[in-house]
Protein backbone atom coordinates (compact mmCIF):
# COMPACT_ATOMS: atom_id res chain seq x y z
CA UNK A 1 0.00 0.00 0.00
CA UNK A 2 2.72 2.25 0.66
CA UNK A 3 4.30 2.15 -3.03
CA UNK A 4 0.83 3.26 -4.40
CA UNK A 5 0.86 6.35 -1.96
CA UNK A 6 4.54 6.92 -3.24
CA UNK A 7 3.73 6.84 -6.66
CA UNK A 8 -0.16 8.95 -5.99
CA UNK A 9 2.22 11.67 -4.25
CA UNK A 10 4.72 11.33 -6.81
CA UNK A 11 2.65 11.53 -9.88
CA UNK A 12 0.43 14.48 -7.95
CA UNK A 13 3.57 16.85 -7.94
CA UNK A 14 4.40 16.47 -11.30
CA UNK A 15 1.07 16.70 -12.95
CA UNK A 16 0.39 17.94 -16.43
CA UNK A 17 -2.27 19.21 -18.65
CA UNK A 18 -1.43 17.37 -21.65
CA UNK A 19 -1.32 14.21 -19.49
CA UNK A 20 -4.90 14.78 -17.94
CA UNK A 21 -6.23 15.19 -21.78
CA UNK A 22 -4.55 12.24 -22.20
CA UNK A 23 -6.18 10.58 -19.93
CA UNK A 24 -9.78 12.16 -20.44
CA UNK A 25 -9.01 10.98 -24.74
CA UNK A 26 -8.30 7.34 -23.54
CA UNK A 27 -11.52 7.01 -21.25
CA UNK A 28 -13.57 8.29 -24.55
CA UNK A 29 -12.21 6.22 -26.53
CA UNK A 30 -12.82 2.98 -24.46
CA UNK A 31 -16.49 4.82 -23.79
CA UNK A 32 -17.25 5.19 -27.48
CA UNK A 33 -15.77 1.31 -28.13
CA UNK A 34 -18.22 0.71 -25.47
CA UNK A 35 -21.40 1.67 -27.11
CA UNK A 36 -19.99 0.93 -30.60
CA UNK A 37 -19.67 -2.81 -29.45
CA UNK A 38 -23.34 -2.53 -27.40
CA UNK A 39 -24.98 -1.10 -30.53
CA UNK A 40 -23.32 -3.41 -33.20
CA UNK A 41 -23.77 -6.88 -31.94
CA UNK A 42 -22.49 -8.39 -35.12
CA UNK A 43 -18.71 -6.82 -34.91
CA UNK A 44 -19.01 -7.85 -31.22
CA UNK A 45 -19.97 -11.33 -32.46
CA UNK A 46 -17.29 -11.02 -35.15
CA UNK A 47 -14.54 -10.28 -32.65
CA UNK A 48 -15.13 -13.11 -29.86
CA UNK A 49 -15.37 -15.48 -32.78
CA UNK A 50 -11.61 -16.53 -32.37
CA UNK A 51 -12.63 -16.79 -28.61
CA UNK A 52 -15.82 -19.00 -29.30
CA UNK A 53 -13.97 -22.51 -28.71
CA UNK A 54 -12.47 -21.74 -25.14
CA UNK A 55 -14.39 -21.97 -21.93
CA UNK A 56 -15.85 -18.90 -20.95
CA UNK A 57 -16.36 -17.60 -24.77
CA UNK A 58 -19.72 -15.92 -24.17
CA UNK A 59 -18.94 -14.34 -21.26
CA UNK A 60 -16.48 -12.48 -22.84
CA UNK A 61 -19.30 -10.82 -25.04
CA UNK A 62 -21.02 -9.75 -21.58
CA UNK A 63 -17.97 -8.50 -20.06
CA UNK A 64 -16.23 -6.37 -23.00
CA UNK A 65 -18.94 -3.74 -23.51
CA UNK A 66 -20.05 -2.92 -20.06
CA UNK A 67 -15.90 -2.87 -19.29
CA UNK A 68 -15.51 -0.64 -21.21
CA UNK A 69 -18.27 1.77 -21.27
CA UNK A 70 -18.37 1.98 -17.24
CA UNK A 71 -14.48 1.91 -17.27
CA UNK A 72 -14.11 4.71 -20.13
CA UNK A 73 -16.46 6.82 -18.30
CA UNK A 74 -14.19 6.08 -14.66
CA UNK A 75 -10.82 7.03 -16.67
CA UNK A 76 -12.98 10.37 -18.19
CA UNK A 77 -13.46 11.65 -14.60
CA UNK A 78 -10.75 10.36 -13.26
CA UNK A 79 -12.25 7.98 -9.97
CA UNK A 80 -10.55 4.93 -9.45
CA UNK A 81 -8.72 5.18 -12.41
CA UNK A 82 -6.14 2.39 -11.72
CA UNK A 83 -8.95 0.08 -11.00
CA UNK A 84 -11.08 0.82 -14.58
CA UNK A 85 -7.46 0.94 -16.31
CA UNK A 86 -6.95 -2.92 -14.66
CA UNK A 87 -10.36 -3.86 -15.97
CA UNK A 88 -9.48 -3.24 -19.55
CA UNK A 89 -6.02 -4.71 -19.37
CA UNK A 90 -7.19 -8.23 -20.64
CA UNK A 91 -10.16 -7.06 -22.93
CA UNK A 92 -7.26 -4.98 -24.82
CA UNK A 93 -4.67 -8.19 -24.53
CA UNK A 94 -7.44 -10.32 -26.30
CA UNK A 95 -8.05 -7.44 -28.92
CA UNK A 96 -4.09 -7.87 -29.56
CA UNK A 97 -4.51 -11.48 -29.65
CA UNK A 98 -7.55 -11.69 -31.83
CA UNK A 99 -5.36 -10.20 -34.60
CA UNK A 100 -3.15 -13.19 -34.41
CA UNK A 101 -5.66 -16.01 -33.64
CA UNK A 102 -8.34 -14.86 -36.65
CA UNK A 103 -8.22 -12.19 -39.22
CA UNK A 104 -5.54 -9.30 -39.35
CA UNK A 105 -6.71 -6.21 -39.17
CA UNK A 106 -3.39 -3.78 -38.64
CA UNK A 107 -5.58 -0.79 -37.86
CA UNK A 108 -7.12 -2.42 -34.86
CA UNK A 109 -3.99 -3.99 -33.56
CA UNK A 110 -2.42 -0.51 -33.59
CA UNK A 111 -5.09 0.90 -31.56
CA UNK A 112 -4.81 -1.79 -29.14
CA UNK A 113 -1.43 -1.83 -29.05
CA UNK A 114 -1.38 1.70 -28.17
CA UNK A 115 -3.98 1.56 -26.14
CA UNK A 116 -2.52 -1.12 -24.06
CA UNK A 117 0.20 1.22 -23.87
CA UNK A 118 -1.44 4.48 -22.65
CA UNK A 119 -3.34 2.21 -19.99
CA UNK A 120 -0.37 0.68 -18.68
CA UNK A 121 0.99 4.12 -18.13
CA UNK A 122 -1.77 5.43 -16.25
CA UNK A 123 -2.28 2.37 -14.19
CA UNK A 124 1.15 2.86 -12.80
CA UNK A 125 0.88 6.90 -13.23
CA UNK A 126 -2.46 7.23 -11.39
CA UNK A 127 -5.11 9.43 -12.55
CA UNK A 128 -3.23 12.75 -11.94
CA UNK A 129 -4.08 16.24 -9.62
CA UNK A 130 -7.28 16.81 -12.12
CA UNK A 131 -9.64 13.89 -11.35
CA UNK A 132 -11.82 13.36 -9.18
CA UNK A 133 -9.44 10.69 -6.80
CA UNK A 134 -7.47 13.75 -5.99
CA UNK A 135 -10.79 15.92 -5.25
CA UNK A 136 -12.03 13.28 -3.11
CA UNK A 137 -9.08 12.47 -1.06
CA UNK A 138 -8.55 16.24 -0.63
CA UNK A 139 -11.80 16.81 0.71
CA UNK A 140 -10.56 14.43 3.72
Amino acid sequence: MGTVKDLNKWANSHTYYPLDLIRVALGVFLFLKGVEFMTNHEQMAEVVRPFQEMPGGMLLLHYIAPAHFVGGFLIVVGLLTRWAVFAQLPILFGAILTNFMGEMNTSNLILATIAILVCIFFLVYGSGKHSADYYLKMQK
